[in-house]
């Protein structure tokens, strides 16, 4: 089960949000780039970034600091926030970014999530957000009448081998995963998961690698790196732990 250190963006400085509110920011001194160079250090082998501001905006703003972290280091770096056309996948792949998160676009236009599929393959990853398992888009400003199971089940039609479900409700809270909702998931659709939000310390790491059975192939982590009530070493080792026999 792979760990996965977030860099969250907004105007070039290292963030979290809680619960995905722009009003809540926690902005911490380090900077996007010495934050890659410190996850790199500690073990991790790949880094998720978020475009706040392009998330907000709809379209990619930090692309400079992005191109920045991917010249700092040797690990692939998978960036979110904002795509919504092939152009801007492009300028992001020709950054050195490893793979694109597409999460609102997703739900506008299945013809264009199609064709990227066909055009870039693995190097995009779609990306589903939910608050109560109602799907949010635009930042998570926007709530959309769909079912979550419906979605994923389409994202698979398309394509997806891996998906990202955030759970707006624990993002950036310390206060833990929401196991159920992980389990439900996994046992609903066939696909591979990649979890955020809610992790605070390794033995919430143990809790989710009771999942890796049923499909959980990675958890992303932020706040809790960031604040340290989790030290990325024991999380990486924690994830790499023979899963328990139920």
């Amino acid at each position: 089960m792979k760990i996965i250190p977030a860099i969250d963006l907004i105007a070039g400085q290292t963030v979290r949000l809680e619960r995905g509110e722009y009003d809540k920011k926690l902005t911490y001194e380090i900077s996007p780039v010495d934050a890659a160079r410190k996850w790199q250090s500690m073990g991790a082998e790949l880094l998720h970034v978020v475009d706040l501001d392009g998330a907000k905006q709809a379209h990619p703003v930090n692309l400079p600091i992005i191109h920045a972290i991917t010249r700092a280091v040797g690990i692939p770096v998978e960036v979110g926030g904002g795509f919504r056309t092939t152009d801007d996948i492009w300028f992001a792949l020709d950054y050195g970014v490893k793979r694109v998160v597409l999460g609102s676009k997703a739900f506008e236009d299945k013809n264009f999530i199609r064709e990227c599929f066909k055009n870039f393959g693995d190097r995009i990853i779609l990306s589903v957000d939910a608050k109560n398992l109602q799907p949010r888009i635009s930042g998570w400003e926007k709530g959309v009448d769909v079912d979550l199971f419906d979605v994923l089940r389409e994202f698979v039609s398309f394509g997806a081998k891996e998906i990202i479900y955030t759970d707006i409700q624990k993002d950036g809270t310390l206060t833990g995963p929401s196991l159920d909702h992980l389990e439900r998931i996994l046992k609903e659709i066939k696909v591979n998961v990649i979890s955020a939000g809610g992790v605070k310390d390794v033995d919430h790491i143990r809790e989710l690698k009771k999942l890796e059975g049923l499909g959980l192939s990675g958890v992303i982590i932020g706040r809790a790196l960031y604040e340290g009530t989790i030290n990325l070493k024991e999380a990486i080792d924690a994830g790499k732990e023979d899963s328990p026999v139920s």
